[in-house]
């Protein structure tokens, strides 16, 4: 990653492939079915507002000022997430041996403490 980023050199996407970077290469006919299918494959199992705070986390745990901060923000997410109507489908989907259906949605039910961190990453105020 480093010679890629130092030298500045244009490289294909058969080089991005083997040097991890990508983790698939796509004809362009198929391009978007393929992105289709993985956007539906890494959704359709999973709850939005779950994956919401961890791709929140996977961002900004990023400059965290270290990791009792970065535990400190995944025990908040995990106390509020847990026990609440996503996890209580999760686990009754699960024995039922049917496809979930997460009640939670991203726009209207992020967890307090997330929705005002994002609130302040765009600069709104409550």
């Amino acid at each position: 990653a480093a010679e890629w980023v130092y030298s500045g050199r244009v490289f294909d996407a058969q080089e991005a492939l083997a040097g991890g970077l990508v983790r698939s290469v796509h004809e362009p006919a198929r391009l978007l079915d393929d992105a289709r299918g993985l956007a539906r494959a890494l959704s359709e199992r999973s709850a939005p507002v779950a994956t919401a705070v961890a791709r929140w986390m996977l961002w900004h745990m990023l400059d965290a000022q270290g990791p009792a901060a970065a535990h400190a923000f995944e025990s908040e997410a995990l106390f509020s997430l847990a026990g609440g109507p996503d996890s209580t489908e999760g686990v009754a989907s699960f024995l039922d041996k049917r496809p979930a259906r997460f009640p939670l949605r991203v726009s209207t039910d992020l967890p307090r403490f997330l929705a005002e961190r994002r609130d302040a990453d765009l600069g709104r105020t409550r």
